[in-house]
């Protein structure tokens, strides 16, 4: 099937994918009553007197802004906001399949982190928490930092949950394997949002749950090559990688990352390497590479290489690397205990109950079934816990 072909089709068909239904029946003048004037005053008075009680109330207790500038959209880059909205309206309905939640996309014509953090500030009365979707980096980043005290989660899902469901498979590999994560050197190529976020959640920086997990060394790559000290182009968030990445302070290009390596992830572009790469690499060697639509290194060229262990972004290969396995349940979870915030403890309870959901992992088995419905309730009940435990709910 041609899937470009199909998709443009079924977009002109419906008209997009997303559409708003009302849950008042509205047949009689007393319906309108009370879904509408003069009923309605009674709510608001309710909120102004508990402004908590929007959580049940209204909309806010089950719905998440999915927002996005449009300027880092699915491998197409920069292709502005009116482009980018088939694809939040794809997040929409993913929420809704699999978490029941209300996504509403917003793409804004803001460009500046003040412009587009002034923007979320100014909707968040709203929404019960906000995705951030498809945002450049580095901005991203200190996008998302200057939201966390806003009173509900602001997630940016291309960091978080790809590096969450990254580390529910590299937890199952390395039960494949036999070899503990903290004996590992892993290998990431892309140093943009997705590959600082796996860095960190690989080392767990700065936290202290007791279910943190610390791989043995990481190497970051970036076009240029491995971010080492010996680098002088380097970004402030480069610089910070440094701190515990690249212990021995190794330089050279990727394919000298890669030797003695027992993981390699790929957050980058397709085609980069070839089996005899894979073949430098430590016995028994996982191969993450998620790319899309061609991911760095095709699966039996991988596999051809040595790889024991194979996993991509995509659907019609095994072991798909997918942010459907975690943004829904996250959320889901984050709403159910009214969550000020996600924080580190929540992500990596995400990971563990994802890799827990695989009771006997195999090469070809490292992850429950994207379209697995079961999923997204067990991920928000530990992501419910999380918050419970590190008291970030609203009372």
């Amino acid at each position: 099937m041609d899937y470009f072909k199909e998709s443009l089709k079924k977009h002109l068909e419906m008209g997009g994918k997303w559409e708003i239904k009302p849950k008042f029946a509205l047949e009689t003048k007393d319906d309108l009553s009370i879904a509408y004037t003069p009923g309605v005053a009674a709510v608001c008075e309710q909120i102004k007197e508990q402004p908590s009680t929007a959580y049940q109330l209204t909309m806010k207790g089950n719905s998440v802004a999915i927002v996005s500038d449009g300027s880092a959209v699915l491998g197409l880059g920069n292709i502005g906001p009116e482009a980018a909205l088939p694809v939040m309206e794809g997040k929409a309905i993913l929420f809704k399949k699999f978490a029941n939640i209300d996504g509403v996309p917003i793409v804004i014509n803001a460009h500046s982190i003040t412009d587009i953090v002034n923007i979320v500030k100014a909707i968040a009365p709203t929404f019960g928490g906000i995705n951030l979707e498809d945002i450049q980096a580095p901005k991203c980043f200190e996008i998302e930092e200057a939201l966390q005290d806003i009173g509900i989660p602001v997630f940016h899902d291309d960091q978080h949950g790809t590096a969450i469901v990254l580390l529910a498979a590299l937890l199952n590999a390395s039960k494949v394997i036999n070899k503990p994560l903290e004996q590992m050197r892993v290998v990431i190529n892309g140093a943009g949002s997705a590959g600082i976020a796996i860095a960190k959640l690989l080392k767990c920086i700065g936290h202290g749950t007791g279910i943190c997990v610390s791989v043995k060394d990481i190497l970051i790559c970036d076009t240029v090559g491995i971010i080492s000290k010996q680098r002088t182009d380097l970004n402030p968030h480069k610089i910070k990688l440094l701190d515990f990445c690249n212990l021995e302070n190794k330089s050279g290009t990727l394919k000298d990352a890669l030797v003695g390596a027992d993981c390699f992830i790929g957050v980058s572009q397709g085609n980069l390497l070839n089996r005899n790469d894979i073949k430098t690499m430590a016995t028994n060697a996982i191969v993450l590479a998620m790319a899309n639509p061609i991911p760095e290194i095709m699966p039996d060229e991988a596999k051809a290489g040595g790889a024991a262990i194979v996993g991509t972004g995509r659907s019609d290969f095994a072991n798909q690397v997918n942010n459907v396995l975690a943004f829904p349940g996250i959320f889901r979870g984050a709403l159910n205990v009214k969550a000020k915030r996600i924080t580190e403890a929540m992500k990596i309870a995400a990971a563990h109950a994802l890799a827990n959901m695989v009771t006997n992992p195999t090469e070809d088995n490292i992850l429950p079934n994207p379209l697995d419905l079961s999923v997204a309730p067990i991920v928000a009940q530990a992501v419910a816990n999380a918050a419970i435990a590190e008291n970030v709910v609203h009372l």
